[in-house]
């Protein structure tokens, strides 16, 4: 196979893999975790919410991204032709752009948007990188 075609099929499949662990552990946790008449498909419901909830509730948040983010790493690091790294972070990347709009459309406390920014994306990139290596 083309080495190009391989490397933006690295990319593409790593976004969706990681992606799909995302939305499966945030529905998971509206699931445990349920937030008493909001309804978490309602961004403005979520956006008035946030600040208020406790520290259960940025559980599953938190292990979305970084579980999304290392899954999809691992999985670009696996398919990627070359520099199989750098693919791996690209996706820890793309995903931290995609947090970053997110703690900022839906603001959280302070404390949880700082932790999630610093350890779910370009940390679980590379773990995820170092992981495919070994395989």
């Amino acid at each position: 196979m083309n080495k190009i075609l391989k490397n933006i099929l690295a990319v593409i499949i790593g976004w969706l893999l990681g992606s799909v662990v995302n939305i499966g552990l945030i529905n998971l946790g509206h699931s445990i975790f349920p937030v008493e008449g909001v309804d978490p498909n309602d961004m403005e419901q979520m956006k008035i919410i946030m600040p208020t909830l406790g520290f259960k509730y940025f559980i599953f948040p938190f292990l979305a991204h970084a579980l999304g983010t290392l899954v999809g790493a691992f999985t670009a690091y696996l398919i990627a032709a070359n520099n199989k790294m750098k693919f791996a972070l690209g996706i820890g990347g793309l995903f931290f752009l995609g947090g970053l709009a997110v703690n900022s459309m839906i603001t959280g406390p302070t404390w949880f948007t700082i932790t999630d920014l610093a350890l779910a994306y370009f940390p679980m990139a590379y773990i995820g990188g170092k992981l495919a290596n070994k395989i």
